[in-house]
């Protein structure tokens, strides 16, 4: 900042404390600030003070939509509109819209100069109405029409305006909000529905459209509390122009997706899931976005959010551009996005899409095609440096959140604290687990012992990440085929193979996410464009199917052995993972609130009963059976332990007693001890 005489600055000191602490920015002055000269009518129009313009150019802004974007207000006793847009390489901006016929030269904006931010103030627009800024690049005569990148509200696409609107909403999930800290915890459960909100349900009467935002609000908290789900992860929300995205190319960083609604009813569905106990997780895409004119691409006739160099701002993959992060203003906005939906949407969660993409500068890259970084490498190092400045504002903002990160390579430490050198991310998806699985049961059963290995090898690493065990929508589209539809044999052994990853999944440390229909065996793939096959829980299997994972979650929910020490190898072991010739997985959970109560699971991969399996379990007494996946409840054939096994004091797999069981065919038990003997033989 410029420099002026000290006289009379203590009252500018406080000012800029203020407004840091205001936009997020602890700030304690030691020496005294000085200013650089702002006129007097810049002040009374502008809603950005040098403090805000010093934070968005060195990429510390959180809360730019508080600043940029349209603000209804009122000056002088006159009502309008504040809009503001940062467009450095503009000759000039103007706003056009509803209001004024979209005339490109009625309401020029002025440059607030070296922040590159244009800001006017129209008199009589209001919420609702429509608009777009119309930018004369200084660069070859180039000429645009763009929407808002930090507008909160968007016509429904095709249509490409942004929206005057407000964020006014009265919240009534206090209570969610006072606990929800340690209903993210690492300790507690969390059992995720992943879901499209344009697919779950639709209308079929009404021309088969979407619900809304305030329609599948009760629906889906009455079913996501029936089936004891804990979170809803939704697919992305915010504004896109193109459907079949699924909302992963998207337009409006800061605007949720009006083919539902508005923004208002999108936090009454929020409101509602935590009214009824439900976390809610928004799958949020900083790695790329889409070519569409109307958009970020070339904003002000650079690439000014992209790279200019295709080899770094062109994503092959997707045919989408890349963000630069590199540049202090688009950490600015990106960061500002991150944390404009964990705050002013409740939102529990962010699961950052494709984070490999952006830690990898030769993500699918052939070589000749990709620059290294400045020291020879493949490491993004831009966006590794602001994926842990993301990471570390959002745990401080807001410390009872967490951010999810979808990554699919071997990059170390990606949830660790980034004072140890990690990513900063609070979990991560295992990818690995999710591969070794599906083409674990895609086998036919005779030959799965000789791939045992792919049940076994998570055990490795399972321990060196906060790991989410994801069946996403990514393996039910694409030709993938349903969950079910990976499954061999007839269709009795599709449910039980099913019913038994399912088991296999909620057996393993690690939270847990599933796609919504596989909880249904919905045996085509998802489609975007209609309902889930509910119908078909008009047929018992599909019903039995249903009842097994609600019970699953009930189970993984209320016993803390299997969800307590997901993340610490104190809560796991092996009692044998060696029987390939059986194709028999035993295992025990434990927990720390309650070390004596124990969870045993046992697991048989084949179609034959195993009668008199005899595994070594830490406690003599009763083992209660609390899950069977072949009772005739679930669409089994009845085969189990009558609710339960004592056990006898023969050692067995280093434990000094053990219990004789039947593994039911294509089966998994859980046995759990019962209190009054534990803690009395180990």
């Amino acid at each position: 900042m410029a420099g002026r005489s000290k006289k009379g600055t203590s009252g500018k000191v406080t000012r800029f404390v203020e407004e840091a602490q205001n936009v997020g920015v602890d700030v304690v002055p030691t020496v005294e600030i000085t200013t650089a000269p702002t006129t007097e009518s810049r002040q009374a129009t502008s809603l950005l003070s040098d403090w805000d313009y010093h934070l968005f150019n060195e990429g510390s802004h959180h809360r730019l939509w508080e600043k940029l974007g349209a603000h209804v207000m009122e000056r002088e006793g006159v009502r309008g509109t504040m809009f503001a847009v940062w467009a450095p390489n503009a000759e000039s901006v103007s706003v056009m819209g509803d209001f004024n016929g979209w005339n490109r030269d009625a309401h020029r904006l002025e440059s607030r100069g070296p922040s590159g931010i244009w800001e006017a103030f129209v008199s009589g627009v209001g919420k609702g109405s429509k608009y777009k800024y119309h930018i004369r690049s200084r660069h070859n005569g180039y000429r645009v029409d763009k929407a808002d990148p930090v507008g909160i509200h968007a016509e429904t696409p095709p249509h490409t305006a942004s929206i005057v609107w407000d964020l006014d909403y009265d919240w009534q999930d206090e209570e969610w909000m006072r606990v929800r800290a340690q209903r993210n915890s690492f300790t507690a459960p969390m059992a995720v529905y992943e879901m499209h909100v344009g697919s779950w349900q639709r209308v079929f009467e009404e021309n088969n459209r979407p619900m809304s935002y305030r329609e599948l609000a009760g629906p889906l908290a009455e079913y996501l509390r029936k089936m004891n789900f804990t979170h809803v992860e939704l697919m992305p929300v915010m504004e896109h122009p193109f459907y079949g995205s699924w909302g992963y190319q998207v337009t409006g960083f800061f605007a949720p997706t009006s083919r539902y609604g508005t923004p208002q009813d999108l936090m009454y569905m929020v409101d509602v899931l935590h009214q009824n106990g439900i976390g809610v997780i928004f799958d949020w895409v900083p790695s790329h976005f889409p070519t569409d004119e109307h958009g970020l691409s070339y904003f002000d006739g650079t690439h000014l959010y992209e790279h200019a160099d295709p080899r770094k701002g062109f994503h092959p993959d997707w045919s989408s551009l890349i963000f630069n992060y590199g540049r202090n203003e688009v950490r600015s906005f990106l960061l500002s996005s991150a944390l404009y939906w964990l705050g002013v949407y409740h939102v529990d969660a962010l699961r950052v899409d494709a984070v490999a993409s952006m830690l990898y500068l030769d993500y699918s890259r052939k070589q000749g095609e990709w620059i290294p970084n400045d020291f020879g490498g493949r490491e993004n190092i831009e966006a590794i440096t602001f994926i842990r400045r993301m990471n570390e504002d959002i745990y401080k903002v807001h410390p009872d959140v967490q951010v999810i990160a979808e990554e699919s390579t071997a990059w170390p430490m990606v949830s660790r604290p980034t004072y140890i050198g990690g990513l900063g991310f609070g979990m991560k998806w295992d990818m690995g687990w999710m591969h070794d699985s599906l083409r674990y049961f895609s086998k036919d059963p005779i030959h799965r012992k000789f791939h045992h290995n792919d049940l076994t090898f998570r055990m490795m690493y399972a321990f060196t990440e906060n790991f989410v065990l994801p069946l996403s929508h990514d393996e039910v589209v694409h030709g993938k085929g349903s969950l079910i539809g990976k499954m061999p044999g007839d269709d009795w052994q599709k449910f039980a193979n099913l019913r038994l990853l399912f088991a296999h999944m909620y057996s393993q440390p690690g939270k847990k996410l599933l796609f919504m229909g596989g909880e249904i065996g919905q045996w085509r793939e998802w489609n975007h464009d209609s309902s889930l096959d509910w119908h078909l829980l008009d047929y018992v299997p599909h019903a039995a199917l249903q009842r097994w994972v609600e019970d699953l979650n009930k189970a993984y929910r209320d016993i803390p052995a299997l969800h307590e020490l997901d993340f610490s190898p104190d809560g796991f072991e092996w009692i044998d993972c060696c029987d390939t010739e059986n194709c028999v997985l035993s295992l025990l959970r434990r927990s720390r609130s309650n070390p004596d109560q124990m969870v045993v699971a046992a697991l048989n991969f084949t179609p034959v009963t195993r009668y008199n399996y005899m595994i070594g379990v830490p406690h003599s007494g009763r083992w209660m059976e609390i899950l069977n996946s072949d009772a005739p409840l679930y669409g089994g054939s009845g085969q189990g332990n009558m609710g339960g096994v004592d056990a006898a004091p023969i050692p067995l797999h280093g434990r000094r007693w053990s219990v004789n069981l039947t593994l039911p065919p294509l089966g998994a038990v859980f046995l759990m001890n019962e209190p009054e003997q534990a803690g009395i033989d180990e």
